[in-house]
């Protein structure tokens, strides 16, 4: 279980380019580390798009932006490309990521259950602990909250 305070779970995942990117790579600065289902869903792409535009804003606070979901890289490259997306998208194809940090759990959808991964979103502080989780956030305001959040 992930909770505020603790060491950030350390990974490397693929970028939407193929390259690796672990969490150490960005020491010194906040992570806004969030987890959504799958590329080019309504929800997925509204969510992405916002923290596209609150990018600079956000960047001004010292703070790098990391979308993480299970499509592959090239998914993620041709969805970052369609939307204009100005920041990382990292794959986690086996949802071992997303399970270390909390998002991958039981969902219930038209009276089945199945596990999934629930919008989440961490926020890592500059010497890598987890300052924040906000869990199971509303695409459409997330990103806002958390620019809100980060002052």
């Amino acid at each position: 279980m992930l909770n505020e305070h603790m060491k950030a779970p350390e990974f490397t995942l693929k970028d939407q380019h193929g390259n690796d990117v672990s969490l150490s790579d960005f020491k010194g600065k906040k992570i806004v580390l969030y987890f959504y289902p799958k590329d080019n869903t309504s929800g997925c792409t509204k969510q992405a798009c916002a923290f596209s535009a609150l990018n600079s804003e956000i960047e001004s606070k010292n703070a790098v932006i990391i979308g993480v979901s299970r499509d592959s890289s090239a998914s993620h490259q041709k969805f970052a490309e369609k939307n204009g997306l100005n920041f990382l998208l990292l794959s986690d194809p086996g949802a071992e990521v997303t399970n270390l940090y909390g998002a991958w759990q039981e969902k219930t959808m038209c009276g089945k259950t199945s596990m999934g991964v629930v919008r989440t979103t961490v926020i890592i502080d500059e010497n890598g602990e987890v300052e924040k989780v906000m869990s199971k956030v509303k695409a459409e305001s997330n990103p806002a909250d958390v620019n809100r959040y980060l002052g």
